[in-house]
């Protein structure tokens, strides 16, 4: 496949965590010049179908997404994955199985929202997650927001949600390996989503470099909402000396609330080798 004019393969919808339906984030990918689509809800692969479908509809090229929230070193790590067969039966066991833990996380996040001040917090979270099983930190800011007690989620983040604040819960997810096999073995890529969020040290991120490649993963998103100019630099040389393929995607979660607007970022850099190539035999084309 040739370049695509813009690409945005890193998004929400509904289906998890995001405030639009998957047609709309089609829609608003389309109007914005978007001609490479990835819908990756987190931890959940139902929004698939519809997804192309829009995409389709609007002469958009698709690939399948998903993130996987996994446990490194401590660290809540993401990992997307890219052009898997979304109703494979070892990926549906196990997202199934990452996702199983999020209610009692959140019933948790809820109690200690409670002892801060903020009580309600599970069911005001639940009006906007909708299902248990994909209940996370954006619905609770959303609900914290609408209380008045914060005037952004950003705000909510900051205050309550983050770790060492009164609202912060870990999680264990995934492992890093289980969830690379589950997207590479439903005949994917797996990539490193927004490397500069984890604020490891240089030795921490190598060996989440090296033990990602070791399990089967091949690529790395370089220029992502949450990435600064400079990240975008680091990133590059990181896909070169690793020899990763390269990503990009907004993160795009809301029209309020995202760092980047869907297609607003600009492309990745020439030198790099785009994570789209390998995966030409598998989008969906809308031609």
């Amino acid at each position: 496949m040739s370049c695509p004019s813009r690409a945005d393969l890193h998004c929400h919808s509904t289906i998890s965590d995001g405030t639009l339906s998957p047609e709309d984030v089609a829609a608003r990918a389309h109007a914005n010049g978007v001609t490479l689509w990835a819908l990756t809800d987190h931890d959940e692969v139902a929004g698939q179908q519809r997804a192309a479908a829009k995409a389709a509809a609007l002469g958009m090229d698709y690939l399948t997404g998903v993130e996987i929230s996994v446990t490194f070193a401590d660290t809540t790590v993401h990992i997307v994955g890219l052009g898997f067969d979304p109703e494979d039966a070892q990926l549906m066991r196990g997202l199934a199985a990452t996702r199983g833990g999020r209610d009692a996380r959140g019933r948790e996040m809820a109690e200690q929202l409670a002892k801060a001040g903020i009580p309600g917090a599970y069911e005001g979270a639940m009006r906007y997650a909708g299902n248990p099983a994909l209940l996370a930190r954006p619905h609770f800011a959303r609900y914290i927001v609408e209380r008045g007690i914060c005037t952004e989620v950003s705000e909510v983040f900051r205050k309550y949600l983050t770790e060492g604040k009164p609202g912060y819960v870990p999680h264990r997810w995934a492992r890093l390996g289980d969830a690379v096999r589950w997207i590479t073995q439903a005949g994917g890529m797996a990539v490193v989503a927004h490397p500069g969020r984890y604020r490891f040290t240089p030795n921490e991120e190598y060996a989440l470099f090296t033990e990602f490649m070791a399990h089967g993963g091949q690529a790395v998103e370089v220029v992502t909402g949450s990435h600064t100019r400079g990240e975008y630099a680091t990133y590059a040389r990181t896909a070169l000396e690793f020899g990763l393929y390269a990503s990009t995607g907004s993160d795009f979660h809301s029209p309020t609330e995202s760092h980047a607007d869907l297609g607003a970022l600009p492309p990745l850099p020439e030198e790099l080798t785009p994570v789209w190539q390998p995966l030409a035999e598998r989008i969906r084309r809308a031609h």
